[in-house]
């Protein structure tokens, strides 16, 4: 067809329907879309990412706002099609009976030809019509990868099409309509375009990181432009037609609307305002902080914006550190936010708080703030918004676990927290952008404009580094500033952090990064020059007074029975003795895992009663309880051994207590004791177990008797051995740990008993030697070839599991070449739950329900929370929260192979999460003990939280 044909707009092509009172025409959901783009455009980036997309576009900075606009506009172009329009019958009578719109039989049930799909098709032609350049090779053409990247718009990117079908299109694809349909297509491509000025032709297509960030602004608008609240504000009157002046004032109207609906959603940018360590924090700073003030202001002035990486011991002040460095990056780098990764729920939830306050004296403008984990709705710090509905929102969307409160209720919905300017979470959130998942770009774009923090860089198994390194990668394309923390990082992961960062940036050839400890290195993202390592000294120098104890392992002994000589808990109570007889001083007993540490409590409970009781000073923490009363005991930890547990002026010692916890001990709490003792483990795990000895400055008098002077903790490991004391890893840590890093460790520790580990002095070299490829020599011949066979398992390992994150990853930037769907890769079935699944944590939760003797199944033990499962819409907001409260993860093994005895309430069925949660019905055996028969298994519930205590072979 000529396009000097001139077709009307055809306004009874509807765009949205649900919850509305008659269905509003998609030429109207297409203008307000642009509109709220425009707006998105200018107060969501800042003026570098805006220049760098129209350089690469060949556009004037106001064209290009124009033409993106245009884009995000058509993103839904492709609802004019049969399959879409039948879904609603009344709206599609009229067109399926006009002769104007014929289409093949049984077109209008192609369900699987979805909207977004038939945008893809559409305007890869339509573009091409208009002159954007074109090629036979379809990832070539400009035409086709913005048609691509429209297309994805619900989440995942098409396959690039072939030249040959889109010629014949309706023969390819029945859903598309016959011509009629495609005439329609066109006159609303051609008015939009006319309505929104944008005229002129992109010279080139984007880079694929900068892809991802139109694409990502061009869903939030989507978004926005759907709230069924907008749409019945700008809701044309039924006579309406859709004629060039109506549409005109149409767009006017979206231009007037579309601030307050940006603005009404928190979306903007903070900015970096306070520029003084003493600005942002109520101290002066310690010599790392300081040497990084004095020195990389200087250096980002000279040479831009780029990645810091600082290494330093526990306690050492690193988080202050970095919130400074990302003060000095993000204002160099015009950076929106910033977003602040942990580990793990426990340590997100516990800096939520730091940043708020960083935030509240160091940025200006839009400071929304987000938590971002699985349970982040459930956390303390969301207790002001408790009666928030969070499924009241008409988006086009489904609603998830991630919610905010800080940031406003629209940014509590589906997919949308990572959009705050500034956020706090779990490292798994902004990982699923290297996964081939649906909205992975979105979390790219979520990150694009923001400085990117990382706590507890050494953390992840080869697995997650592998995911790492890829993020990184995709950061450096961005040119987004980074700052990475941590205790304990060989030299060689060090560098393969910042050379990711610098290949993502262009930058190929390898740095020789040799991490100084305390200390800092900066790598500029302009030039991917390195600067020299920087030591900084310390303020904390401390010798770690280390005692290794060979035990033998008898955690599966009943508490009660005799203890005999050389065994683990013969040394726990020896090393226990003295707090418990002075009745003064606090100790960390760390376990391997939750079974252990809960028959280690069990002990200690019997072998010193005085301290076991609701007011003894003996506690347990672990992972396997309902997140309420997990809550309960973090806080009380806190309380007790925590930095304000007790006045540094304080002349006398805490009376005597004792924790038993498991490894999230290392990273989730910022406690203090006065001696630590744990299981033998990897050199890294151990040193940031040492570091909860002894962090806090305690005053003259402050520490016990027993204990060594201030400036030497105490750190107790227990190795196991054999009855010829030969070391043996029991089946507890060998599910953990490698045996063969264990074997190094516990050789490199056996060096050091006598004189102990100064921090931070030795703490760099003892790192990079457990791992040196040097380490067996010099051992005796049977230790050497046995630490070579671990190292040779170890090592299969390890490129097994990079492998497979190579396999599952999406690839980098260099590598997209053209073609978007190189981000979906929907053929390699990727989903979520794999990075929760290959972080090793519990892929299990389950809801113990307790029969009461009345029958009345209840939340709780005592009987005091009665189960409310709803009606047919199931449990409203305030019980879902009550009931999610209650759940406890655990491995997913333990579920496999059984049905629930409980009959679930229809309405659970409409809560995403209540699918995946298992209910045990949980019948009382003893006082204080529940048991419930799972398949095969037997659960218990008690005062030490869940475990399996039987299981047939």
């Amino acid at each position: 067809m000529d396009r000097r044909d001139v077709v009307p707009v055809d306004c009874r092509f509807w765009g949205k329907q649900k919850g509305l009172k008659r269905p509003y025409p998609v030429v109207g959901h297409l203008l307000d879309t642009g509109a709220v783009f425009g707006v998105l455009w200018d107060v969501v980036l800042g003026g570098r990412m805006r220049r760098r997309i129209a350089e690469a576009l060949g556009l004037s900075a106001s064209e290009a706002r124009s033409v993106l606009s245009f884009w995000a506009a058509l993103h839904d172009i492709g609802k004019i099609s049969p399959p879409f329009q039948a879904q609603v019958p009344e709206a599609f009578g009229p067109i399926r009976d006009d002769p104007t719109y014929l289409f093949a039989p049984g077109a209008d049930r192609l369900r699987q030809f979805r909207h977004e799909m038939a945008t893809h098709w559409a305007l890869a032609g339509l573009f091409a019509e208009v002159g954007y350049p074109s090629s036979s090779q379809m990832r070539r053409a400009v035409s086709h990868q913005i048609a691509q990247l429209l297309g994805g718009h619900h989440g995942r990117y098409g396959a690039v099409l072939k030249a040959k079908e889109l010629a014949a299109g309706s023969a390819y694809q029945r859903g598309l309509g016959e011509e009629g349909w495609a005439r329609q297509r066109r006159a609303h491509f051609d008015e939009v375009r006319r309505v929104i000025g944008a005229a002129a032709v992109p010279q080139s297509g984007l880079p694929p990181e900068l892809a991802v960030v139109v694409s990502g602004l061009v869903v939030v608008a989507d978004w926005l432009a759907s709230s069924a609240a907008h749409v019945e504000a700008m809701q044309p009157p039924a006579a309406w037609r859709g004629t060039p002046a109506e549409l005109d004032d149409h767009w006017r109207r979206a231009q007037g609307s579309a601030p307050d609906w940006v603005r009404n959603a928190r979306l903007g940018r903070a900015a970096f305002a306070a520029e003084r360590f003493t600005d942002m924090f109520p101290f002066h700073p310690n010599a790392l902080q300081r040497d990084i003030e004095e020195h990389l202001p200087r250096l980002v002035a000279e040479r831009g914006p780029g990645l810091v990486l600082v290494t330093a011991p526990t306690g050492d002040g690193k988080t202050e550190a970095a919130l400074f460095a990302a003060s000095v990056l993000g204002r160099a780098a015009d950076a929106r936010g910033l977003y602040f990764a942990l580990p793990t729920m426990a340590t997100a939830n516990a800096m939520f708080p730091r940043v708020a306050d960083f935030a509240d004296k160091s940025l200006t403008g839009e400071r929304a703030l987000t938590l971002l984990h699985s349970m982040a709705w459930l956390s303390p710090v969301y207790a002001a918004a408790e009666n928030a509905d969070r499924e009241t929102e008409e988006v086009e969307v489904s609603s998830d676990s991630a919610t905010v409160v800080e940031a406003g209720a629209w940014l509590r919905g589906a997919k949308r927290p990572l959009l705050a300017s500034l956020g706090t979470g779990t490292i798994d959130q902004v990982l699923g952008a290297v996964l081939p998942v649906k909205h992975n770009a979105l979390r790219l774009f979520g990150l694009a404009d923001k400085v990117f923090v990382l706590d507890e860089a050494h953390a992840y198994g080869p697995w997650m580094h592998k995911l790492l390194l890829r993020l990184l990668e995709w950061l450096g394309a961005l040119r987004a500033p980074v700052v990475l923390l941590s205790a304990t990082l060989t030299g060689k992961t060090a560098a393969s952090l910042v050379d990711a960062y610098r290949r993502g940036a262009g930058f190929v050839e390898p740095s020789a990064v040799e991490p100084r400890y305390p200390g800092w290195v900066f790598a500029d993202v302009g030039t991917g020059k390195v600067i020299d390592p920087r030591g900084t000294g310390t303020e904390r120098p401390r010798t770690l007074d280390l005692s290794l104890r060979t035990v033998f392992w008898d955690t599966r002994e009943e508490p009660a029975s005799p203890v005999r000589a050389g065994s683990r808990r013969q040394a726990l109570k020896e090393a226990l003795q003295p707090l418990v007889s002075e009745g003064s001083g606090t100790a960390l007993v760390c376990c391997t895992t939750v079974a252990e540490a809960q028959a280690t409590y069990r002990y200690l409970c019997e072998a010193f009663p005085g301290l076991a009781g609701p007011d003894g000073g003996l506690r347990l923490l672990h992972s396997r309880y309902p997140g309420v009363e997990r809550e309960r005991i973090t806080a009380d930890c806190e309380a007790a051994y925590g930095k304000s547990a007790q006045p540094a002026d304080e002349l006398s010692p805490r009376p005597a207590s004792v924790l038993v916890a498991t490894a999230i001990i290392e990273q989730s709490l910022d406690l203090d004791f006065d001696l630590v003792i744990s299981d033998l483990a990897p050199l890294a795990q151990l040193l940031q177990r040492a570091g909860r000895g002894r962090r806090h400055q305690r005053g003259h008098g402050g520490r016990p008797a027993w204990g060594m002077p201030e400036n030497r903790p105490q750190l107790v490991v227990l190795e196991p051995v054999d009855g010829a004391g030969v070391m043996t890893v029991p089946p507890g840590l060998a599910a953990v740990y490698d045996e063969g890093l264990l074997r190094r460790t516990a050789l490199l520790l056996r060096e050091c008993e006598q004189g102990g580990i100064e921090v931070p002095g030795d703490v760099q070299r003892l790192i990079d030697a457990v791992y040196a490829d040097d380490f067996v020599d010099g051992l005796d011949a049977a230790t050497a070839r046995e630490l070579r066979e671990l190292d040779v398992e170890r090592m299969a390992e390890q490129s097994a599991e990079e492998h497979l994150a190579e396999m599952v990853s999406i690839c980098t930037p260099a590598d997209v070449r053209g073609n978007l769907y190189e981000l979906s890769r929907r053929d390699i079935g990727v989903t979520e739950e794999l990075l929760t699944t290959r972080l090793g944590a519990d892929t299990g939760r389950v809801l113990c329900l307790y029969e009461q003797t009345n029958s009345d199944l209840t939340l709780d033990a005592a009987g005091t929370l009665h189960l409310r499962p709803g009606g047919s819409q199931g449990p409203t907001s305030k019980h879902l929260a009550q009931i999610i409260s209650h759940t406890v993860p655990v491995p997913g093994g333990w579920l496999t192979g059984a049905d629930e005895g409980f009959t679930r309430p229809r309405g659970w069925q409409n809560k995403p999460l209540l699918r995946d949660v298992t209910v045990l019905r949980m019948r009382r055996e003893e006082e204080g003990v529940w048991c419930c028969e799972h398949g095969e298994r037997t659960i218990q519930s008690s005062y030490v939280g869940l475990e399996l205590v039987a299981e047939s072979s």
